[in-house]
């Protein structure tokens, strides 16, 4: 669904692509693998956002073909990750970024012995001229609620992603002012609840892409409680 006027696109949960397996199932905003829309394309920087769901006791191994900035939320549970840059674990509450040169490649494990865990893998492509593979991860506080707090950061030359994650009780309303509105677009999903945002409602797991935010702002407003939003702003490339 598309609005010419402010250039947005409605990513609706239950026309998600799916990748499912015995052990792990992933669903898609955008083309991903075996999974090809050409309604869903990248937003600019902004190549993937899986939201996954892997099994007890169980791994997989995700390699990225170029210079990507992987992202990854942990939604439910705890997970392990392996790769050439560094193991560790990652929580509820924390972001973990991996800066992967072309085909490089890391693992996530579910460590538990009977629970699922539900995770979000975010790709930004990233062709900065100094780009050094590594790993960084930062941490917030959701109880700290009814605000947007810093998920991640990422430079590229002279643009930026940002990440922003918040939890709200119901009738709260927010402001997001872009950084670079003239370079970057926001794409915003719902990882809890319900929202309104720019006058559209999105359900729990329901994205929108933004482009030509007139404000320069987007406005939003949580209609049930302990609703959780993630908001990225992203450069897309533009001149």
């Amino acid at each position: 669904m598309m609005d010419t006027q402010l250039q947005a696109q409605l990513f609706l949960a239950d026309q998600r692509g799916c990748s499912q397996f015995d052990y792990f199932r992933s669903y898609h905003c955008f083309s991903f693998g075996q999974y090809v829309d050409e309604h869903k394309l990248p937003f600019g920087a902004l190549q993937v956002l899986n939201d996954d769901t892997l099994t007890a006791g169980n791994r997989i191994r995700m390699q990225v073909e170029s210079t990507t900035d992987v992202v990854i939320l942990p939604i439910v549970g705890g997970l392990e990750y392996k790769s050439s840059l560094g193991d560790g674990f990652l929580e509820a509450g924390q972001a973990q970024l991996f800066s992967l040169a072309s085909s490089m490649d890391y693992e996530i494990i579910n460590p538990y012995e009977t629970d699922l865990i539900n995770f979000i893998q975010i790709w930004l492509t990233n062709n900065s001229s100094d780009f050094t593979p590594g790993l960084r991860q930062t941490r917030f506080d959701l109880s700290d609620k009814n605000k947007l707090l810093p998920a991640f950061s990422i430079n590229e030359n002279a643009l930026r992603s940002r990440g922003f994650i918040g939890k709200f009780d119901g009738r709260e309303d927010g402001i997001y002012k872009l950084e670079n509105p003239e370079t970057n677009g926001v794409f915003v999903f719902v990882l809890n609840g319900v929202f309104e945002v720019q006058d559209r409602l999105l359900h729990e797991r329901d994205g929108l892409s933004l482009m030509n935010v007139q404000e320069p702002a987007v406005e939003f407003e949580a209609l049930s409680n302990d609703a959780i939003l993630l908001l990225l702003e992203i450069p897309l490339h533009r001149k």
